[in-house]
C-alpha cells in the first residue's frame, strides 16, 4: 500500500452497528474494503452517502477508516433513523435509560424476563402513533432505548413488523443478554458527528450525489426462495419492480460521476441460469463473493452463499 493513502490513524475502526441487523455486512467489510474506489483511499471523495443505511457497518468501517468530509445516511425505517439520531445527538441519555431499563429486566426471573419484554413490545407499538418521526424530542430517547432493548433481547435479533407496522419478533430467551454497550455506542457517536440520517425512499439521496461521491447501496436483498425473504423492516417491503427502480437510479448516479457500490444476494445460488440482476447492471462489474447465510431458523441451513458486489469503476 503506497504511503499517500488517507487512512486515518487508527490499528482499527472501532465504531460498530449499535443494533443486530438482518442482512448486516460486517462479515463482508474485507471485501468491500478491497474494492473501495482509489479515490477514496487517496481522499478525493470526501462526501459518502448510504440510501439503504440498515444496522450501518459498512458506514460504520468506512468513516473511520477514511477521512470523509459529510456523510449522509437514508432509510425508511422510522425507528431506525431516530435511533440514529438519538446516538449522534443524545447517547448520555440513552445510555442511562439502557442502563437502568438493563438492571430492571435483568434483575427479574426467567419468567418475569419474558413479561417485562412482552409488556415493552406492547408500550412501543402502542405508543407509535405519539411519536413524531419529523420533529426532535426528548421522547425520541426512550423510544430508541425500547428499539434496542427489544433488538438485544428478541429472537435472533430480528427487526420485522406486521402488515400494520407493529413490531412482532416473539422473546429470544436468552440466559444474560447484554443490553447496554456503553463504549460502543459512545464510538459510534463521536463517528456521527459528520452524519446527517434522513428518513426516506432511496432517490431523495440524490441532490447529495455528485462526481465527489462514494455511494453504497445496500437494498433489502431479493430473496433467493420464498421463504427466505426478510424485507419486512418497513411497511411494503421491497419488490422486483423497486430493484429495477433502483438500477435505473444506480444508472443516474453514474451518470452524474458517482462512484457506486452495490451489493445483493446472487440468484445463481438457487438457479444457475437466473440473470436478474446480470441484465439490470449489464456494463457494470459484478463480482460474486462467498458470504455465509446469517438468518436461518434452521443453524444447519447458515451455511456458505454467494452474493453480488455491484461496482463502476
Amino acid at each position: 500500500m503506497s504511503q499517500n493513502k488517507r487512512f486515518r490513524p487508527v490499528a482499527a475502526p472501532i465504531a460498530r452497528p449499535f443494533l443486530k441487523w438482518a442482512g448486516g455486512k460486517t462479515q463482508l467489510l474485507d471485501e468491500f474494503t478491497r474494492r473501495v474506489p482509489e479515490d477514496l483511499r487517496e481522499g478525493n471523495l470526501p462526501v459518502f452517502v448510504e440510501p439503504f443505511v440498515g444496522g450501518g457497518a459498512v458506514y460504520f468501517h468506512l468513516n473511520s477508516l477514511f477521512d470523509l468530509r459529510e456523510c449522509h445516511l437514508f432509510d425508511v425505517n422510522e425507528e431506525l433513523v431516530l435511533a440514529y439520531n438519538v446516538v449522534k445527538n443524545d447517547v448520555s441519555g440513552l445510555i442511562d435509560y439502557l442502563d437502568e431499563v438493563s438492571g430492571e429486566f435483568l434483575a427479574k426471573s426467567a419468567s418475569g424476563r419474558e413479561e417485562y419484554y412482552y409488556a415493552m413490545r406492547e408500550l412501543f407499538n402502542s405508543w407509535k402513533g405519539a411519536i413524531d418521526y419529523d420533529r426532535y424530542s426528548r421522547d425520541w430517547i426512550e423510544r430508541a432505548g425500547q428499539l434496542i432493548f427489544l433488538n438485544r433481547t428478541c429472537f435472533n435479533g430480528l427487526y420485522r413488523v406486521n402488515s400494520r407496522g407493529e413490531f412482532n419478533v416473539p422473546f429470544g430467551r436468552y440466559r444474560n443478554p447484554r443490553i447496554l454497550y456503553e463504549d460502543l455506542l459512545r464510538a459510534d457517536s463521536a463517528v456521527l458527528g459528520n452524519t446527517t440520517i434522513h428518513l426516506g425512499d432511496f432517490m431523495l439521496s440524490e441532490p447529495w450525489i455528485s462526481e465527489d461521491t462514494f455511494v453504497y447501496f445496500d437494498p433489502p436483498y431479493r430473496p433467493l426462495n420464498q421463504t427466505s425473504s426478510f424485507t419486512q423492516y418497513a411497511k411494503g417491503g421491497f419488490t422486483d419492480e423497486d430493484q429495477k427502480r433502483l438500477a435505473e437510479f444506480y444508472a443516474q448516479c453514474d451518470a452524474a460521476g458517482a462512484r457506486l457500490m452495490l451489493s445483493n444476494s446472487d440468484p445463481r445460488n438457487i438457479d444457475p441460469g437466473d440473470d436478474f440482476f446480470d441484465i439490470l447492471y449489464a456494463g457494470y462489474q459484478i463480482d460474486r463473493v462467498p458470504a455465509k447465510r446469517m438468518i436461518n431458523c434452521d443453524g444447519a441451513k447458515r451455511g456458505e452463499i454467494y452474493e453480488i458486489i455491484v461496482t463502476n469503476y
